[in-house]
């Protein structure tokens, strides 16, 4: 026991994280513990820094296991919470809650928890598999699947979570994938602890049991705990996508989280203030062009390139385009001509928003986005 609380006041890290110093505040607790070896709980306690964090997830997190060997000393301490369980602040947006995550889709059906292996994180999401909502590692019994519950639950499109990677590293003593598994199986006591859990310190403070009740019923566990092969996980996330029943309609969609917004036609595109561009690509010296005038008329400058983005950066830039919908008319209009120009096809500026099917785009040298009557009814 004294080598393991040594142990963890030697790791400079320790000092700063929350696991460590809600540990040894237990301990503090703990008059035969204390008795048991004079002097080391209050030396303990003289190493607290700032707290930094609530838990790193460490190969080996000698907290846990000095928690796990004080509770044989005093039996009291093993009902104790001694992990730090701190209720984070959410956002606006999805995922409310910060963490070890990638998000890709939000509305795909399938969410993939890598347990410990954190380099799975990037291999699934580099993969960018349509299926694929959200891919995220988890190291703790306690604080971890409450991310996951409150990060989860306001996108009601995922209904399946896979759940792969090595579940325990070293000593460190949590089991966060089989303590998930056994939350979704058997549910969780009411002092929040999770039934058949074998964790160091399984227990769900911040996460009501009527939301982990949702939890269970929205989404199914596709468990491959141990699995670390990328593409063996890719194939279970399509398997699981080819199930799909769709968003839960029973929730719905929480939108302070995510408004969805229906996309209209604009009805007519309004005049930049900075003036009007007019482009083309020059297949004589195949670069595309774009002019810029004054909306009197006046021409004040000439950009080419060799590529649309190029283009598009150049204007931005010089800052001769003062309005989103107009940028947006540029970057698509410069794709199209930048396409034709590979292709060495036929290319004419479309008509911008508004204009009526009978009136007809002036001549190159007119082309235009902004303030010509053409462009703007």
């Amino acid at each position: 026991m004294k080598t393991e609380i040594r142990r963890a006041m030697q790791a400079t890290k320790c000092h700063r994280c929350g696991c460590f110093q809600a540990a040894v505040r237990g301990f503090d607790g703990s008059a035969t513990l204390k008795a048991h070896m004079p002097g080391l709980v209050e030396a303990a306690l003289g190493l607290f820094e700032p707290k930094r964090y609530d838990c790193l997830g460490c190969e080996i997190c000698w907290p846990a296991v000095a928690s796990n060997a004080a509770a044989e000393i005093d039996p009291a301490l093993a009902d104790s919470d001694h992990c730090a369980t701190a209720e984070p602040l959410a956002r606006n947006g999805w995922p409310p809650l910060p963490g070890d995550y990638r998000v890709l889709r939000f509305r795909a059906p399938v969410a993939v928890c890598t347990l410990n292996s954190d380099e799975l994180v990037a291999r699934l999401a580099e993969a960018r598999l349509p299926a694929l909502a959200i891919v995220g590692s988890l190291h703790t019994e306690n604080l971890g699947i409450e991310h996951i519950i409150r990060n989860l639950l306001p996108n009601a499109n995922v209904r399946f979570l896979v759940v792969c990677g090595v579940d325990a590293r070293g000593a460190v003593g949590h089991l966060p994938g089989q303590s998930l598994l056994g939350l979704m199986r058997d549910g969780m006591e009411e002092n929040g602890r999770i039934r058949g859990a074998a964790g160091k310190r399984p227990v769900i403070k911040n996460v009501s049991h009527e939301d982990v009740a949702t939890f269970r019923r929205r989404i199914q566990v596709i468990d491959v705990i141990g699995e670390t092969d990328a593409e063996t996980i890719a194939g279970c996330v399509a398997e699981a996508a080819a199930r799909d029943p769709g968003p839960d309609e029973e929730a719905g969609i929480d939108a302070s989280r995510v408004p969805v917004v229906q996309a209209m036609e604009p009805e007519h595109l309004i005049s930049d203030p900075a003036g009007y561009l007019v482009l083309y690509p020059d297949r004589r010296s195949g670069r595309l062009v774009v002019e810029h005038y004054s909306n009197a008329g006046v021409m004040t400058h000439v950009f080419d390139g060799t590529t649309s983005t190029a283009l598009y950066s150049a204007v931005i830039e010089a800052g001769v385009i003062s309005r989103l919908d107009h940028a947006a008319y540029l970057g698509r209009e410069l794709a199209r001509a930048e396409a034709a120009l590979r292709a060495g096809s036929d290319y004419v500026q479309d008509k911008a928003p508004g204009m009526r099917d009978d009136e007809s785009l002036p001549s190159r040298d007119r082309q235009c986005c902004g303030g010509t009557s053409a462009c703007h009814p």
